[in-house]
């Protein structure tokens, strides 16, 4: 630009010089309108350079970005993709905004008359893009400087990153990368500076000039909504990260002022619990968190579900009936057994394959992701706390020291962030989980179809292979229709002689947490949720209907009998207590067993590969037969359901527990010994079988 002023004052000189007679230049002292038009010129010159000096810089700059998004990155492919994801961070965005931009910016030199008025609107229409893709780079700037420093610990590293940079940009320097990372913040915060150039070199009376000072008021905006952005994840990723400390590490932590600003804190939760003092409100951000809250609920449950899903799959695949001897020679039994080795080969292992790394790997990392923003949501009460007590000062008092003003900000900065991204946030995770459950139903519905390919050529050996599908139907509607009326005879007669079930089993997903809570509490403290409960104050707890909490205290801090305070087993708070019913726990499916057969080794309740040899009972017992069984070979006996039954041995000869040698209408032969129940002789709880 320089050397353009110069040329400028030549072309003036001769000019003045031209009348050497006159007493002064007409330039400097001619007519009114002569120096007007000068002047006039002298701006329209200065104008046209301003231009020329946008146009020329962002044509300089996009070529700069394209250098490093092409060259530079495709040839620092030995560091790892996360680095280079942190070091170039959306560049790439960036290039296609300032693509658009340079063209439009182009477009407008071939109307001289209009284009500072057409540079003006550029600006103006583009403003908001701008400030969307350079808030993003900026707000990682500060993360790919301390990466850069890490490479700086390493020579050898840092001698090939600096010569791929000298190989390409030479005027680069020593400073290497970071001199080409720091590109776009500069040129962010000169396009002010540039617009005001313009400005000024534009006469008031243009109709450009308001055009200009909107642009330039516009990209301030820009540069101070960016530098805010960058201030508030500064502060949210000093929050968000969860640090697992010990319980000495977090003594060591603890002083005079960590122990006053949690006493403050405290102090004023109690204020408002106790409606000394005012809570703040933010209808917005509640409903935010509580949409948050349910999303995270639902990505919890869902990875519990599958985990047990896993563990039933594996438990599943350990239970090998094929590798039995199940003293049935032909038929269906060995294309049952050739069946079930091909799935448990190839079909189950792979579908097992499958489901973890397309389900529950992705499971994981959203519920890893959604723990950052709750330790934000949980830090937020903390900064609002302070918040609520500053304002407080600052209405008492009318000024507040810069810490107090610094915690205010922090909170303004954490609430913004929130408020702006959970939405974001939330409609993110529901589409992930959406995409993980319909990977999860795909993965079931190609098992079937495998399994029915596999098993096409054992089916069409099946007797009713061949019936149409209303006859097939009406087969197993009968069949069901007589073992329903079987069962619900089997169970009229039980009902006679078994005490009415008094609790529900545990839920799959809630097992260990209840566990947890039982071994904690004890069993008269545990309740279940009837029906489900939203919070609505700070204190108030969300819960759904059937989970299981541990009741604290049955009442609040102001008396009122009607909120209790429980425990989840991750959280405290209150909740209506006619939401609540005292929860009694049944016992575990393996004690009944014990119960039932108190002479049985539990081991024999998991099938093993090789069975181990039992002790024979020698002693007769009178057991029930829970289900009818019709006998397949001379070896076996058929039962009916009710039947008393006498077992003479509680295993095969090969030491089978699944197996038991009986006696029943004067016949001896095998049952399977779970369709058997202990007969209660002498009844343990007062009841005996009806006559």
């Amino acid at each position: 630009m320089q050397p353009s002023l110069h040329v400028f004052k030549e072309h003036a000189e001769p000019a003045d010089m031209a009348e050497p007679g006159t007493d002064e230049p007409s330039s400097r002292t001619g007519s009114p309108d002569g120096e007007g038009r000068v002047s006039g010129e002298r701006l329209l010159l200065h104008q046209r350079l301003a231009v020329r000096e946008l146009i020329d810089t962002e044509l300089s700059y996009l070529h700069m970005l394209r250098l490093c998004a092409s060259d530079i990155r495709s040839s620092l492919q030995q560091l790892p993709q996360g680095d280079l994801d942190v070091l170039f961070s959306n560049i790439d965005d960036v290039i296609e905004v300032n693509s658009r931009f340079l063209h439009d910016l182009q477009e407008t030199a071939s109307r001289k008359e209009e284009q500072v008025h057409l540079i003006g609107n550029l600006f103006l229409e583009c403003h908001e893009e701008l400030e969307r893709v350079y808030k993003v780079y900026c707000a990682s700037y500060d993360q790919a400087l301390l990466l850069l420093d890490t490479y700086r610990r390493e020579p050898e590293l840092q001698r090939e990153i600096q010569s791929v940079i000298e190989a390409v940009v030479p005027q680069a320097g020593p400073s290497g990368l970071s001199f080409l990372l720091v590109i776009p913040l500069q040129r962010i915060t000169k396009y002010p500076l540039l617009l005001q150039k313009i400005l000024e070199n534009t006469v008031p009376d243009a109709s450009a000039y308001p055009v200009l000072q909107r642009a330039v008021s516009a990209l301030q905006d820009v540069n101070t909504n960016i530098n805010e952005y960058k201030r508030r994840k500064e502060v949210a990723s000093k929050y968000t990260k969860g640090e697992q400390l010990t319980l000495r590490e977090r003594l060591a932590r603890l002083n005079t002022h960590t122990l006053s600003k949690k006493t403050t804190r405290l102090s004023q939760l109690l204020k408002q619990e106790a409606g000394l003092v005012p809570r703040t409100e933010d209808k917005e951000f509640d409903d935010l968190e509580e949409r948050f809250h349910w999303v995270s609920l639902c990505v919890t449950e869902m990875k519990n579900n599958v985990a047990v899903y896993l563990d039933n799959l594996e438990a599943f695949l350990c239970f090998r009936p094929q590798e039995y001897d199940l003293d049935i020679p032909g038929g269906p039994v060995v294309q049952y057994c050739s069946l079930m080795r091909d799935l448990q080969l190839q079909a189950f292992p792979h579908f097992k394959q499958r489901l973890k790394g397309l389900v529950w790997q992705p499971l994981c990392s959203l519920a890893k992701a959604l723990a950052g923003p709750q330790n934000l949501i949980k830090k937020r009460l903390d900064k609002l706390l302070d918040f609520e007590r500053v304002e407080e000062k600052l209405l008492e008092v009318g000024s507040v020291t810069y810490e107090e003003q610094e915690a205010r900000h922090t909170y303004q900065a954490l609430n913004s962030l929130l408020v702006a991204e959970l939405p974001q946030l939330n409609q993110l995770a529901m589409r992930w989980l959406g995409q993980i459950l319909c990977t999860f139903v795909g993965l079931q519905r190609e098992l079937a179809q495998q399994v029915l390919q596999r098993a096409e050529g054992s089916l069409a050996q099946l007797p009713h292979y061949h019936l149409s599908e209303p006859a097939f139907r009406k087969l197993v509607e009968d069949a069901l229709g007589q073992t329903g009326h079987q069962l619900r005879s089997f169970q009229e007669n039980f009902e006679k002689v078994l005490p009415p079930p008094t609790v529900q089993p545990l839920l799959p997903g809630a097992e260990r947490q209840v566990q947890a809570l039982l071994s904690r509490y004890g069993p008269e403290k545990l309740y279940q949720v009837m029906s489900g409960v939203s919070g609505a104050g700070t204190l108030d707890l969300t819960l759904q209907r059937g989970q299981i909490v541990a009741l604290l205290q049955n009442k609040d801090t102001r008396g009122n009998s009607s909120r209790w305070l429980v425990d989840t087993g991750g959280h405290r708070g209150y909740v209506p207590a006619g939401k609540l019913e005292l929860y009694r726990v049944i016992p575990r499916q393996e004690e009944v067993k014990e119960q039932e057969w108190p002479h049985k080794d539990s081991r024999h309740l998991t099938p093993e590969p090789t069975p181990a040899p039992v002790p024979s009972v020698p002693v007769v017992t009178q057991v029930v037969a829970v289900y009818p069984f019709v006998a397949r070979s001379s070896h076996e006996v058929s039962l009916q359901a009710g039947q008393l039954v006498t077992v003479l041995e509680a295993q095969d000869k090969k030491g089978n527990p699944e197996w038991s040698l009986v006696e029943v209408n004067e016949q001896r032969g095998y049952v399977p010994s779970s369709f058997l129940a202990r007969a209660a002789s002498p009844a343990p709880w007062g009841w005996g079988l009806p006559s």
